[in-house]
């Protein structure tokens, strides 16, 4: 692998960094060629300041030291020149992200934050020692130039294609014993039932929040109520508070009541997937609300889980003797969206395919097929599925290869992901050449004194410095 792909790799690989670090002022390039104190790098008209460098840095050394893995300062300043380069082109290009994708991914960041705390806003808070609305303001500028680059990104290796010759020659160019080494994969399906609720559980969830409604009209306070009773992990330990929701954020049925309340306005209860709600307006600034929710999903006896235990022991019951098939048990039973169109094939979000490496299977998951070969069939486990709701699931094993190494037979999929990554990798190169020899770029190395995998500053900047 070349040093070019080393780096451009690591740059695809990088998500948001240092979101809630706080940038000093950004400082002008002086005339006649000088470098402002403080700033590593001018690329364009985009900066590099070392407060930059060194948040971007504390933040990646502990990502990487979770997976094994080191990274240097001078590595942090190369995939920051290159932010910057695709930056200073996409404004050129006019290569341009909308507000409402920023907003949706610092939304998914915080909520994904949030759960790191819990499900406790306040300690985020607290930890950052800021509100999460300054939190979100701060990550928005970084969110846009991260996406921004992602997307320039995207469209200079768009148009790259690859042949199946192609991914043969490259497959001959590796040395035998520099073939990735490959563990042992499972392609699985499932069949899952979910527990029957009791109309009288539905109607007790119901009633509470009634109650509920009634000691809030009372003058009871909301948020009390939320943090006492409410059963969403996400929000209830912060008096049910969720702000800055918009559109296509929740389900449709919660939207459609948030939506159409007044400030103030405590709803009736509804019920979404995830159970009962009843829902308080705080704030509506146009196509955006902050508001507070109480969560009750409707109890499941150990009757309803010991029936839909038996059923999921019917089910394979009747596919090992034969008297129906998998494919045909998963149409009838199976009440899982994502998977019964599919003859129950679980595909893995990571690579797109139906191949999963069985050391990055979930605890459950492995454990449910640890010692089943291909064709067996998993007793019945309990699962939870995205929803955090209840079900019973039965896992049969379609396929299953042993650790080997890379061939074109078993694993043309992921040759020709690595062969294409290799040519997108060169046409990167190839741009980011011919882009650093029309763009102004100047590095102060006396900050780092870094030796770059790629000659950053072109001949007419390097000869301004003499």
């Amino acid at each position: 692998m070349t040093h070019m792909k080393r780096m451009t790799l690591r740059y695809i690989q990088l998500t948001i960094i240092s979101l809630f670090f706080s940038a000093a002022a950004f400082a002008q390039p002086g005339t006649g060629g000088t470098v402002a104190e403080g700033i590593i790098a001018v690329v364009g008209e985009n900066i590099i300041l070392k407060s930059e460098v060194e948040g971007n840095f504390e933040a990646l050394k502990r990502q990487y030291q979770q997976q094994g893995l080191t990274i240097t300062k001078c590595e942090v300043v190369e995939d920051l020149l290159m932010e910057k380069l695709m930056l200073h082109h996409a404004e050129i290009d006019s290569v341009f992200v909308d507000e409402g994708e920023v907003d949706q991914n610092i939304d998914r960041r915080i909520q994904a934050l949030v759960q790191q705390f819990g499900g406790d806003i306040q300690k985020l808070e607290q930890y950052y020692g800021k509100s999460v609305v300054v939190i979100r303001e701060e990550m928005r500028d970084l969110m846009r130039n991260q996406l921004t680059a992602q997307r320039m990104q995207f469209t200079i290796t768009k148009d790259v294609e690859i042949t199946p010759t192609e991914v043969q020659e490259f497959y001959n160019s590796i040395p035998e014993d520099s073939l990735p080494l490959i563990n042992t994969e499972v392609e699985l399906a499932q069949i899952v039932v979910y527990p029957a609720v009791d109309p009288e559980a539905e109607q007790e969830a119901i009633d509470k929040l009634n109650e509920l409604r009634q000691r809030i009209a009372d003058g009871r306070s909301f948020s009390t109520m939320a943090i006492l009773y409410s059963k969403d992990p996400g929000s209830a330990k912060n008096g049910g508070l969720y702000e800055g929701i918009k559109r296509g954020q929740f389900v449709k049925e919660f939207e459609a009541i948030a939506f159409n309340l007044q400030p103030g306005e405590v709803s009736e209860p509804f019920r979404t997937v995830y159970g009962y709600h009843i829902v308080q307006l705080i704030e509506k600034r146009g196509e955006e609300l902050d508001l507070r929710h109480i969560l009750i999903p409707p109890q499941i006896s150990d009757a309803n889980l010991n029936e839909a235990r038996n059923v999921m022991d019917s089910i394979r019951s009747a596919i090992v003797s034969g008297a129906i098939t998998f494919e045909e048990a998963v149409e009838e039973y199976s009440e899982d969206d994502g998977t019964r169109y599919n003859n129950g094939m679980l595909m893995n979000p990571q690579t797109g395919d139906t191949k999963w490496d069985v050391s990055n299977l979930d605890q459950a998951m492995f454990y449910a097929i640890q010692g089943l070969e291909e064709g067996d069939i998993s007793d019945p486990s309990l699962w939870r599925d995205e929803e955090q709701k209840e079900a019973f699931r039965i896992i049969r094993i379609n396929a299953k290869t042993e650790p080997h190494r890379a061939n074109m037979r078993s694993d043309y999929g992921r040759l020709r992901s690595i062969a294409l990554q290799e040519k997108q990798s060169k046409k990167m190169a190839d741009w980011i050449n011919e882009k650093i020899a029309e763009t102004y770029i100047r590095v102060n190395n006396n900050y780092y004194n870094c030796t770059f995998e790629q000659n950053w500053e072109n001949e007419s900047t390097a000869s301004s410095r003499r």
